[in-house]
């Protein structure tokens, strides 16, 4: 997903794509993700009829050893002059504004959490089980291909439907929060990333939790806003 502000930090432009390059967090098809920001890019330009040069990216916390370096490759292939790295959680709250809890970005291959106290990212951590293992379970009940689920289950008139059978999926999601909040006193949780489109995600989550729970009415857009937000004219 690209997202584009303007000088006064408001969304001006923004274009997204479904795709199969990144798995659990991690680039695995280089050169078809170089291509799918570079063709984003080019059509958002069109729609402002104007050029984007610098770009801001995030990766799942603690990622940045393994897959920093090929996020910035890719921005960079794409034709962009890269200005920040971040980690997802800590980019969402660009956005959110959180002072005390924890975020939850939970994408296509893993859960990101954040845990923040006076405003400050005091630990981060990231685990396998995401939007990935959605698709993964709709394909193996259904008997679909892995695209068709992917599609099916982005569909919200099949949220109720599916949920029963995406139960231990978010169950698991909820073990993962619970494992990484344990000890920090976190009385709030505020969730991100694509998968939380999910219709019911969030009860499931805050029943398992016990902490409470909430949801943006557009999850999926607020880390690459919060991206866009760190975007400066300086290049790292």
């Amino acid at each position: 997903m690209l997202s584009v502000l303007d000088e006064t930090g408001q969304p001006v432009a923004g274009a997204y794509r479904y795709a199969d390059v990144v798995r659990d967090g991690m680039v695995v098809d280089y050169l078809g993700a170089i291509q799918i920001v570079r063709e984003l890019k080019e059509q958002v330009e069109q729609q402002l009829d104007a050029q984007l040069e610098y770009a801001a990216a995030a990766i799942p916390p603690g990622t940045d050893a393994l897959d920093g370096g090929a996020i910035k490759h890719v921005i960079q292939g794409a034709g962009f002059e890269i200005t920040a790295l971040l980690d997802e959680p800590t980019a969402a709250n660009s956005v959110l504004q959180i002072s005390d809890g924890a975020i939850v970005d939970i994408g296509g291959g893993t859960t990101g959490i954040s845990i923040l106290k006076d405003g400050k990212v005091v630990y981060v951590a990231d685990e396998a089980t995401g939007g990935t293992h959605f698709s993964l379970v709709i394909s193996g009940a259904y008997h679909m291909d892995f695209a068709e689920a992917d599609r099916f289950k982005r569909n919200p008139a099949h949220h109720k439907e599916l949920l029963p059978l995406l139960r231990p999926v978010i169950d698991k999601v909820s073990s993962i929060i619970n494992r990484h909040v344990a000890g920090h006193e976190v009385k709030e949780l505020y969730l991100a990333g694509g998968t939380c489109c999910f219709s019911g995600v969030e009860a499931i989550i805050e029943r398992q939790t016990g902490i409470a729970t909430y949801k943006p009415s557009n999850p999926m857009s607020v880390t690459p806003l919060g991206i866009a937000l760190n975007c400066t004219q300086e290049a790292i």
